[in-house]
């Protein structure tokens, strides 16, 4: 496998014909502009501090371009993810995860050999060793899954930490990540439910091994329509530019740090509520509003910028029109509620009455708080069986591919440098210490 960019010259290449001008004063500051394929042009400001003697200001990175990518590109005015230029719709909707990651590995779609190539390397680095199970022996079966997880990533960075200089190993290391991490995550299922682990079957395509690892039954066939839910999820969370978690992994492997601990970072970054622990919130705010008579009641605590309370859910800090993700989640869930004969259960009935009770308010509307792909990936977890607890383990088996995309490519980026923000520092000025017997 080649994990450069076959057509970084023609579609890629960043030019700097146009510029800035920064006025501070009196004097000015030429700051050159590099120009993308799609999107906004950036500011380069890397001299501000030598040149300029300033820092730029910029809390959370909201308006900084870290680096440059070709890997995935997202307009949240217009509603659109493009993966190597292919829309998240038509990857969902045409290819699979597998096809996927491969595209966000090495910048295409795969061949049919190429697919059942990368299927058979998967398949061989995948198997179970006995160190996980071991380390997992030592967890509380009410311990949280991410925190099992993290452990299993972070272990496994000392026995996989030879050398990854080379193109070769490079890739080695990352499809061994991809590999292990749903046997990590299974594992991880299987030890808070007390089950048994079933181990990984070669003979099955890589979701439907992860489902069968996860929700298998002996003497009991997949559902493919159960299977293909999976599948979407994980296509539909596969990468999101850059992110809190991806930010992570790339600051982490900025260091040079092992691949398997740049991951550990990223599963760590998505463990928090405000990231990747969100549908998993959705579904918790879904038992606290507890009825369809408290829906009016929630909604309108909703619209109370004074009221702690927030529909999980509704709305994206990226997308400001819609979340391309979510119709095909939607037609997923729906889909996955009439198979399992769960459509009127009592917590998905809420889930459909928030749903159009939102969709109809005029403040949602104005707001454009529509509901996002958390708020129908939680649900259709549910419903497949997974315990809610998991959600955010999922999650970052779908995302573990993102991240190592985005990984190859920094060690392989010549502008690569250890990653270093400043600050704007407001504490105390210099002073002298102050004898203990003085202090007041």
């Amino acid at each position: 496998y080649t994990c450069s960019n076959r057509h970084k010259g023609d579609c890629f290449a960043m030019t700097q014909k146009r510029q800035a001008i920064l006025k501070v004063g009196d004097q000015e500051f030429p700051l050159a502009l590099k120009e993308p394929t799609l999107g906004k042009a950036a500011l380069t400001t890397t001299q501000l501090d030598s040149e300029c003697n300033l820092y730029s200001y910029d809390p959370g990175f909201r308006s900084t371009a870290a680096c440059q990518s070709a890997i995935t590109f997202i307009d949240g005015d217009a509603g659109l993810l493009l993966h190597r230029g292919y829309p998240i719709e038509e990857l969902a909707t045409y290819g699979d995860y597998l096809e996927t990651s491969f595209a966000l590995l090495f910048g295409e779609l795969p061949t049919p050999i190429e697919k059942r190539a990368f299927l058979s390397t998967l398949q061989k680095h995948g198997c179970l060793e006995d160190k996980a199970t071991q380390l997992l022996a030592y967890f509380e079966h009410t311990a949280h899954p991410m925190a099992m997880l993290l452990t299993l990533i972070s272990a496994f960075s000392a026995t996989y930490n030879e050398n990854t200089s080379s193109e070769e190993s490079l890739v080695e290391k990352s499809l061994q990540i991809v590999a292990k991490i749903p046997v990590f995550a299974a594992l991880c299922q299987r030890h808070i439910q007390q089950k048994h682990f079933i181990p990984p079957n070669p003979t099955l395509s890589y979701t439907e091994n992860f489902f069968n690892m996860l929700l298998g039954e002996p003497g009991k066939e997949n559902d493919p329509l159960l299977v293909q839910a999976l599948d979407r999820i994980l296509t539909l969370h596969a990468d999101h530019e850059q992110n809190a978690s991806t930010s992570a992994v790339r600051l982490t492997g900025s260091t040079g740090s092992n691949p398997f601990a740049c991951i550990a970072s990223g599963v760590a970054t998505l463990w928090g509520p405000l990231h990747g622990g969100a549908n998993e919130a959705c579904l918790n705010m879904l038992k606290e509003i507890g009825s369809l008579d408290q829906v009016e009641k929630y909604i309108e605590r909703a619209k109370d910028k004074d009221d702690p309370f927030r529909l999980m859910g509704f709305g994206h800090r990226v997308y400001r029109n819609y979340d391309p993700r979510a119709k095909i989640m939607q037609e997923t869930c729906h889909a996955v509620l009439q198979r399992t004969q769960q459509q009127d259960t009592a917590l998905f009935k809420l889930a459909r009455a928030l749903e159009e009770r939102a969709l109809q308010d005029a403040y949602f509307k104005e707001k454009q708080l529509y509901p996002n792909v958390d708020f129908y990936s939680g649900i259709t977890l549910s419903a497949l069986g997974i315990p809610s607890n998991m959600f955010t383990v999922i999650f970052a088996v779908g995302r573990c591919v993102g991240w190592l995309a985005h990984w190859l490519e920094m060690s392989q980026d010549e502008e690569t440098a250890l990653a270093r923000p400043r600050q704007l520092y407001n504490g105390h000025n210099k002073r002298s210490f102050v004898p203990k017997e003085r202090r007041r």
